[in-house]
């Protein structure tokens, strides 16, 4: 008698380094691949709507891969508690293979549906694809979790290599009667009034296959600088790889291996490892959720809530988020944003800190901007590099650490290049007024964190 498995997809839209979908290969029975879109159920956080569009093109795009092999991607909207079962018991499926997800909610859901399969007899088997070193193997000599980073990374070197990377199978057989889908351009992912996704179409090809390629190309052709270069918002020195690695269509495991056989010597190992340790900052957010499941909500360090956030501005709130605050390099971030669904990372932490420090927004209003309009947003990385510019987060950025826009811009696009991109109304006299005097703002934050000091 068939017993088909099942292959729960969820941020893993990947063939290849895809341990639960090699399981049901090696099983040797037809395969069910399925894709639950969750929504905000059980404690999950809905996408934003960036990320949304991204989901909609992977999708997309695994199922074409998977038909190529024999296969078909199973699409159901809803509870995964109640679909994944149903799913199963209609199929009369013998097992169920998924990869590992690390946030709270996520975490009790999946607990939930193995703890019910088992109790029918149902084989279920779960995989680490998604980070290097399992949260539970990284633990200072006291058995606690870091909340430093160079210790974490550097325990995290002394661990046994990351395994390779598992081949694309070639083949991915369908079960003669697959279970009915839901039909994906239905699900309304895409935005249509207004369609505001052009820049995300122009500037991103979501996907394996150009995950692939984009790993590929960075390391071949633009690693050299990273080391160098990778601070400068209007270079092409860093890997983009950011959203490709969010959506899982390309594992951190293929990235270690591949930046390790194309590390060289010289400068070139120095940017290798200088890369590999922004590998290892996403492993130590992920760590960070794992252990502190409410990061995208509740300040990691608990003294931070003596902070005193003034009243809640909102002009100056819509204004950062359209880029009109008045200061070149947070306009031209922001309105990279919008445009793109994504920033560079110096440009980030500017316009993180601007909001919280210049601002005085609470960091969490800067997080949810960010998680609708990035198409990277991750539920690790996302909030835990908002805290850590708060200055309320693991490895936090000293309290007097204020970035001075300005400065930055100086340092870091000396050419105007970035800014004339992005922003030439800076450049040619139209700028909108500054919202704030950067010297002022910057004095009220130290004192308030001043506060928060008295208050421990």
């Amino acid at each position: 008698m068939v017993s088909p498995s099942v292959v729960w997809f969820r941020d893993d839209l990947r063939i290849a380094d895809n341990p639960a979908l090699r399981a049901a290969v090696d099983r040797g029975e037809p395969i069910i691949c399925l894709y639950v879109l969750e929504g905000d159920a059980d404690g999950m956080r809905e996408l934003g709507g960036a990320a949304k569009w991204w989901l909609h093109h992977s999708l997309d795009s695994l199922g074409e891969r998977l038909r190529e092999r024999g296969g078909a991607l199973v699409l159901r909207r809803g509870r995964a508690a109640d679909i994944v079962p149903a799913v199963v018991a209609d199929a009369s499926a013998g097992a169920v293979f998924w990869n590992r997800r690390y946030g709270g909610a996520e975490r009790e859901i999946d607990a939930g549906i193995k703890t019910a399969l088992r109790d029918d007899g149902v084989e279920v088997a779960s995989f680490a694809a998604s980070v290097l070193f399992e949260p539970w193997t990284v633990q200072t000599g006291s058995g606690t979790p870091y909340s430093v980073f160079t210790p974490f990374w550097r325990a995290c070197q002394d661990l046994p290599a990351p395994r390779a990377p598992l081949p694309a199978p070639r083949e991915v057989h369908a079960p003669s009667g697959a279970p009915d889908s839901d039909d994906l351009d239905a699900w309304g992912l895409l935005p249509t009034k207004p369609d505001w996704a052009g820049g995300l179409r122009e500037a991103w090809e979501p996907g394996e296959p150009a995950a692939l390629r984009r790993l590929k190309g960075f390391l071949y052709d633009d690693l050299g600088d990273y080391d160098r270069s990778r601070d400068e918002p209007a270079g092409e020195a860093t890997s983009h790889l950011s959203p490709y690695l969010r959506w899982g269509e390309v594992s951190p495991y293929q990235v270690w291996h591949e930046t390790v056989k194309n590390r060289g010597t010289g400068a070139h190992a120095a940017s290798a490892s200088r890369f590999l340790s922004e590998i290892g900052w996403r492993e130590f957010a992920c760590h960070t959720l794992y252990h502190f499941p409410d990061l995208a909500t509740k300040n990691w360090r608990s003294g931070f809530d003596a902070f005193p956030w003034p009243r809640l501005n909102r002009a100056h709130l819509e204004a950062w988020q359209q880029g009109r605050t008045g200061v070149a390099l947070v306009d031209a971030g922001m309105r990279e944003l919008w445009h793109s669904g994504a920033m560079h990372n110096r440009v980030r932490m500017v316009t993180a800190s601007y909001l919280i420090k210049n601002l005085m927004i609470d960091w969490r209003l800067g997080e949810q901007w960010f998680w609708d309009t990035l198409v990277d947003a991750d539920g690790a990385s996302n909030p835990f590099n908002w805290q850590w510019v708060a200055g309320s987060g693991a490895d936090a950025a000293p309290y007097f650490r204020i970035f001075n826009p300005e400065l930055q811009r100086k340092k870091f696009d000396a050419h105007d290049e970035y800014i004339r991109r992005w922003a030439p109304d800076h450049l040619d006299g139209d700028a909108p007024e500054p919202l704030v005097d950067l010297g002022d703002t910057r004095r009220q934050a130290l004192a308030a964190y001043e506060d928060v000091k008295r208050a421990r």
